[in-house]
């Protein structure tokens, strides 16, 4: 993302112009939209033009329209994002308070400006526009007959491919059918991998797999490699680590990111970082009960005891439609951070941020245990009982 004016008052009111230049910006974007906000950018609009004689035809137009934003639609797949709302300022060929549906794009600038810019948006614009941010893997989760391709950015987890192929079993005295299906679905592999993986911008591949799936494919893969004369493959050898995994399903990545030795290879992307943060959270559920605290109401009562060590949060919560609500998950943040918490934010889109999600969207860590929470917690219970 490149920052072209920031135009901020006193009080946060202000605009910003921005320029997403990758499809990881359309997530921030979708993200720094709310309804109620302003945007500015150049869109196509259908005009009905009437000749001299009177016979009426349309021209699609380009023009730069400013809406006041009323819906959001964003396609995690495609990277593309809608905007729909009223017309604010005067234009030639739109009226005002027509309805129209911008659609904002890699390369396309626009101007977005808000009443009130608050510090989990500003601080959103600051990581998209950080290239540290954008350090990448990709993962190859995979069992016999199943493997999922996938491209895990610092804030989504993206299914590029999905690669499904019938393997017969083992017959005794003949194993030919089961070892030319499993050849065909290791060469199917491959090629998602050469298609949707840019090796210029990944830094690691993981290929997670049960028993001995993964070692047998690498062997295949690489092997094929040398004899096809691969080059693509063979220079970036090095970037493929195996790991073990429970399945070749999507939801199986999280083990694979939790694996010491991933952990330590990824140490400076933000996916690993999030991962980690939600297994010590587990952790410290299951051994200390007391210290690991989720649910908007008890997170708050343990900020106010400034308790909290590490907040994990969704930026599905940020996105709320009544402001009164996304100010209090703000507020939240901006305490536990001057309390001198660390604050992670999850992406709603990442692995780890749907299984945050599960838990409310808003969990923490705490320094030091709250037993008048856990008291009243019991409480509650035994009066529901």
């Amino acid at each position: 993302m490149k920052l072209v004016r920031k135009d901020l008052e006193k009080d946060n009111a202000g605009q910003v112009t921005l320029i997403p230049e990758e499809p990881e910006d359309m997530w921030h974007t979708y993200n720094l939209l709310q309804v109620g906000d302003s945007l500015r950018a150049s869109t196509i609009r259908k005009v009905q033009t009437e000749s001299a004689t009177g016979s009426v035809g349309s021209n699609r137009i380009r023009t730069t329209l400013t809406l006041c934003v009323e819906a959001i639609d964003f396609d995690s797949q495609a990277c593309q994002l809608r905007v729909k709302g009223t017309n604010i300022q005067e234009n030639e060929y739109v009226k005002m308070g027509a309805y129209h549906t911008i659609e904002l794009e890699p390369n396309r600038q626009f101007t977005l400006a808000k009443k009130q810019w608050d510090s989990v948006v500003l601080e959103r614009i600051e990581q998209a526009c950080d290239p540290a941010w954008s350090a990448d893997v990709a993962a190859v989760v995979m069992q016999e007959g199943l493997a999922h391709v996938c491209l895990v950015t610092p804030s989504m987890t993206l299914t590029r491919a999905k690669v499904e192929v019938n393997i017969p079993r083992k017959r005794k005295g003949n194993c030919s059918q089961h070892d030319r299906a499993l050849e065909r679905f290791y060469d199917q592999v491959v090629q998602a991998i050469q298609r949707h993986i840019n090796f210029e911008v990944v830094k690691c591949v993981l290929v997670a797999s049960p028993g001995f799936v993964r070692e047998q494919f690498c062997d295949y893969m690489f092997q094929q490699a040398v004899k096809t004369d691969n080059k693509l493959l063979l220079e970036n050898k090095s970037k493929f680590l195996q790991v073990h995994s429970s399945s070749g399903h999507k939801y199986a990545l999280k083990e694979a990111l939790c694996d010491p030795a991933v952990t330590s290879r990824l140490s400076d992307t933000k996916a690993a970082g999030e991962v980690k943060a939600l297994d010590d959270f587990y952790k410290m559920l299951q051994h200390e009960p007391d210290r690991a605290f989720y649910g908007l109401k008890h997170v708050e009562k343990a900020n106010e005891a400034m308790a909290i060590d590490t907040l994990l949060i969704s930026d599905e919560l940020f996105r709320h439609q009544d402001v009164a609500t996304r100010a209090r998950y703000v507020k939240l943040v901006d305490s536990v951070r001057e309390n001198m918490g660390t604050v992670r934010i999850f992406s709603s889109l990442h692995v780890s941020g749907e299984q945050l999600g599960q838990l409310t969207g808003v969990a923490a860590i705490l320094r030091f245990p709250v037993a008048e929470l856990s008291d009243q917690e019991e409480d509650s219970s035994s009066e529901e009982d």
